[in-house]
């Protein structure tokens, strides 16, 4: 009702033939979405890099026979991936910065005027990155996780956390104003501006880092869940559920500050080996 009486349906049809809207396919992009030239530069080419992740052969993506480019107006709105879904999918292409293409901000090589060229997923102002995950095959008291990352999504990691809890420990809840590295959130930003300004020396620390963190999060639900059936046989008022789930908690924040922490270090090793005042004996 809402579409037919503010006119937004642009497929060639009149009211008197309206039966027609039932053969042809209804264009919600057309209707409800925008229509500026920026979105050339801004809007479309995310989806398309998302598209082509998620469904990379139902078309062909890249070069001169293209189905798709970053500037397509009419980019499928709407359609089912090759495969499920999984966390480490959602963080990649809420991550991505055109990797694989000739639009990669940090690409080395093919023409430099397209680096840099379209707006990516992961960019540098990204703030805060959740997913809940609802675990059907586990009971309702530990269905819900929350996948949580911080800063910009290029540089930093997905950490699960158990949603039903009453606190969060204070490397993830409280960011204040001033930067510290006793926050998750400011250390991944240290992180992104180091490895950023030194991406060819900093990238394989980036995704060791990512991975590293990814692996133990895995490991740690696997054991923390049994634990918890352990638990639960034996009987847990709600307040134990809490008090559980929020150590389990406590142990992935103290995991992913390890791992923060040791790739600040590499990171920061990095960019001072490049500093523009180095010099050694032998370059005099």
């Amino acid at each position: 009702d809402f579409i037919r009486d503010n006119h937004l349906d642009l497929t060639l049809h009149t009211e008197e033939n309206y039966d027609l809207a039932k053969e042809t396919a209804f264009d919600v992009r057309a209707a409800l979405g925008s229509h500026d030239d920026s979105d050339h530069t801004y809007n479309t080419p995310r989806a398309w890099y998302m598209e082509r992740c998620l469904n990379p052969h139902s078309n062909i993506w890249d070069g001169p026979d293209a189905d798709y480019t970053p500037e397509s107006d009419d980019i499928p709105w709407s359609r089912v991936p090759e495969h499920k879904i999984t966390v480490e999918d959602v963080k990649y292409v809420l991550s991505s910065f055109f990797q694989g293409t000739p639009f990669n901000p940090y690409g080395k090589y093919g023409d430099p005027s397209c680096r840099g060229q379209y707006r990516p997923i992961g960019i540098n102002r990204n703030n805060f990155l959740s997913l809940t995950q609802l675990r059907p095959y586990m009971p309702e008291e530990t269905m819900a996780l929350q996948w949580i990352a911080m800063s910009s999504n290029a540089f930093n990691a997905f950490v699960p956390f158990y949603a039903n809890v009453e606190t969060t420990p204070e490397y993830f809840a409280n960011t204040g104003a001033d930067v510290s590295t006793e926050s998750f959130y400011w250390t991944n930003r240290l992180i992104a501006a180091l490895a950023d300004a030194h991406h060819s020396m900093c990238g394989s620390h980036i995704e060791r880092y990512q991975n590293a963190v990814h692996y133990a999060g895995h490991q740690m639900i696997g054991a923390f869940d049994r634990e918890y059936m352990e638990k639960k046989n034996a009987g847990l008022t709600q307040e134990d559920v809490h008090r559980f789930l929020e150590d389990c908690n406590q142990k992935f924040a103290d995991m992913a500050k390890k791992h923060t922490t040791d790739v600040l270090n590499k990171v920061l090793f990095e960019a001072t080996m490049e500093m523009k005042n180095a010099f050694a004996r032998s370059d005099a």
